[in-house]
C-alpha cells in the first residue's frame, strides 16, 4: 500500500489478527507466510488494489529503502512490537517484488527462499560440513573465501560475459551495491578487505591517517581546484569511515543517530529563540552558538540525571 494509507493498514493488520486463548497466535510462520503471499497475490489480481497492480520493482524502490531505515529505527526504540511490526513490512517488500517476478515468469518466492537456504547451508561448512572454524575471525575469512568461489564459478558458467566482467566478477569487491549509500559502502568495502588481513594494525594508525587526509584537504582548499577538493574530502571521509569499522561501528548507523541528535539540538535551539520572542533567524551567530551550548548542557544535566535515579532503584 501507499505511505498515505500505511498508518491505517497497520491498525487494520492489529484489529484482524486473530490470537489463540493464551495471546499468541496459533498459526505457525510458514502458514502465516502462505497467507501473506497468497494476499499479495489477490492484491496484485485484477480484483485487487488498483496501487498494488501499478507497482513494478522500480517504484518500489523507495519503500524497500524506507522499511529498512524503519526497522532500525524500530530496532533502537526498545519496542518489541513495533520492531516486529516493521520487519512485517520490510518482509512484504520481499514478497511483492517476488510476486512481481512471477508474474513476469522469472522467479517465485520458494526459488528465494531456496536460494538464501542453500546459500547459508554452503557459506557455513563449519556447522553443516567437515570445515572447522576456531572463532569468528576464520568463520568470516572462511565466508569471503566462499563467495570468491560462487563467483568464480558463476563466471565460468558465463561463457557469453566479456573478459573484464570475468575479471571483476573474480575480485572480494564485487557483490558490493553500488546503490548502497557512501558510509555504508565504504563500510563494506573495508570490511572484506580487512577480513583477508589488508587492515591497519591499530587504531593509532587510522588517527594518523585521518590527521594526513585533513591536511591535504586543507592543500587542496589553496588550489581551489573543485575536483581536488572533492576527492581529498572524500579521502577524509574514508579514512573516518575506516575508523568506524575498526572499533566495530557501523558508520551509517553513527551517522544516523548523530543527524538526529543535531535536529533534536536544532529544534531545541528553535523553542529557546521563540520563548524570547524571536525567530531563530533573527538571533545573531555568537548568541546562536550560546543557545547550542545551552542545549548540550542541558542533555547532559538530564542524562546525568537519568543515570543517578538508574543507580538509586538498583
Amino acid at each position: 500500500m501507499p505511505p498515505s494509507k500505511k498508518s491505517a493498514k497497520k491498525a487494520r493488520k492489529r484489529r484482524a489478527a486473530p490470537t489463540s486463548s493464551s495471546g499468541r497466535h496459533p498459526l505457525s510462520a510458514g502458514q502465516w507466510f502462505e497467507k501473506l503471499v497468497a494476499l499479495q497475490t489477490r492484491l496484485r489480481s485484477a480484483n485487487g488494489c488498483p496501487w498494488d497492480r501499478e507497482q513494478t520493482h522500480s517504484s518500489l524502490r523507495t519503500y524497500l529503502i524506507e522499511e529498512a531505515y524503519e526497522v532500525l529505527d524500530a530496532l533502537e526504540s526498545g519496542d518489541d512490537a513495533k520492531f516486529a511490526e516493521e520487519m512485517g513490512d520490510l518482509l512484504l517488500q520481499i514478497v511483492f517484488h517476488s510476486q512481481i517476478a512471477r508474474e513476469e515468469g522469472r522467479f517465485t518466492v520458494a526459488d528465494v527462499i531456496r536460494e538464501v537456504h542453500e546459500k547459508m547451508v554452503r557459506r557455513h561448512p563449519h556447522v553443516f560440513g567437515e570445515k572447522r572454524a576456531m572463532n569468528a575471525a576464520e568463520v568470516l575469512k572462511n565466508w569471503e573465501q566462499i563467495k570468491a568461489e560462487e563467483r568464480r564459478a558463476r563466471g565460468i558458467s558465463q561463457t557469453a560475459a566479456r573478459d573484464e566482467d570475468k575479471t571483476e566478477a573474480k575480485s572480494l569487491m564485487a557483490g558490493v551495491p553500488r546503490g548502497l549509500p557512501a558510509a555504508l559502502e565504504g563500510y563494506q568495502l573495508t570490511r572484506r578487505a580487512a577480513r583477508i588481513g589488508f587492515d591497519w594494525d591499530d587504531v593509532n594508525g587510522i588517527f594518523e591517517k585521518i590527521q594526513e587526509e585533513g591536511s591535504e584537504v586543507r592543500h587542496a582548499l589553496g588550489t581551489m581546484e573543485p575536483s581536488r577538493i572533492e576527492g581529498e574530502i572524500g579521502d577524509l571521509l574514508f579514512a573516518a569511515i575506516n575508523l568506524a569499522r575498526f572499533v566495530n561501528v557501523d558508520p551509517e548507523i553513527a551517522l544516523k543517530k548523530t543527524n538526529a541528535k543535531f535536529v533534536k539540538r536544532f529544534r531545541a535551539m528553535e523553542r529557546l529563540a521563540e520563548s524570547s520572542g524571536r525567530n531563530l533567524t533573527e538571533v545573531p551567530r555568537a548568541e546562536m552558538e550560546s543557545l547550542w551550548e545551552t542545549v548540550k548542557r542541558y542533555e547532559k544535566g538530564t542524562a546525568a540525571n537519568a543515570t543517578s535515579e538508574a543507580a538509586g532503584k538498583k
